[in-house]
């Protein structure tokens, strides 16, 4: 059976970008350096690549889609659902046929996904998306990238959640880059 994992990277003070939609730095990535780390730290990295590569679809908010332009039709040959109460524009609508719009609500969008997927995981991208699948109770795991790294302000990773939400810690990787957490919701 699938598994939903939102896998986000993040600041010490809980942002995922800066207002202008950058991740940090002078370069805009600081808060995807951790998965270029050299030496023992590589190794971490790789092994999260490996659980990237392994999924067997994506679901990602509509904002974050348009962002990243649909990963140019696939995300690494996976199909992407995105749940969005607007039709898609024209390169989703005629350009990406791996791209599915979904406009039944967030649970319908997840269910898609997995069905999708099969027994491999669903990649949940995007701040919003993830808030409102946790709050639909159809999100299995959150992953976090805690980034050494204050932004001070931007856009943060769990801004608007309907009610506290209990999540068990699963496992921890301490790495000199970032610290690696994931949490499983409690039911």
């Amino acid at each position: 059976m699938s598994t939903s994992v939102l896998d986000m990277s993040v600041s010490l003070d809980g942002y995922i970008a800066d207002p202008d939609d950058f991740l940090g730095g002078e370069d805009g990535e600081r808060l995807h350096k951790w998965a270029d780390a050299k030496g023992k730290s590589a190794r971490t990295a790789a092994r999260f690549q490996e659980q990237w590569n392994a999924a067997g679809a994506v679901l990602a908010g509509r904002r974050t889609a348009e962002l990243m332009d649909h990963w140019g039709g696939d995300h690494g040959g996976l199909p992407i659902f995105v749940p969005s109460h607007r039709p898609p524009g024209p390169a989703a609508r005629w350009g990406y046929p791996l791209v599915t719009y979904v406009n039944d609500g967030i649970e319908s969008a997840m269910a898609q996904a997995k069905a999708a997927a099969g027994d491999k995981d669903v990649q949940v991208r995007g701040a919003y998306t993830g808030q409102r699948a946790l709050e639909a109770g159809v999100l299995d795991v959150v992953q976090i990238h805690q980034i050494p790294v204050l932004l001070g302000r931007g856009r943060r990773l769990f801004d608007v959640l309907p009610s506290e939400i209990e999540l068990e810690i699963v496992q921890v990787i301490d790495t000199p880059e970032a610290t690696h957490i994931r949490y499983r919701g409690r039911r």
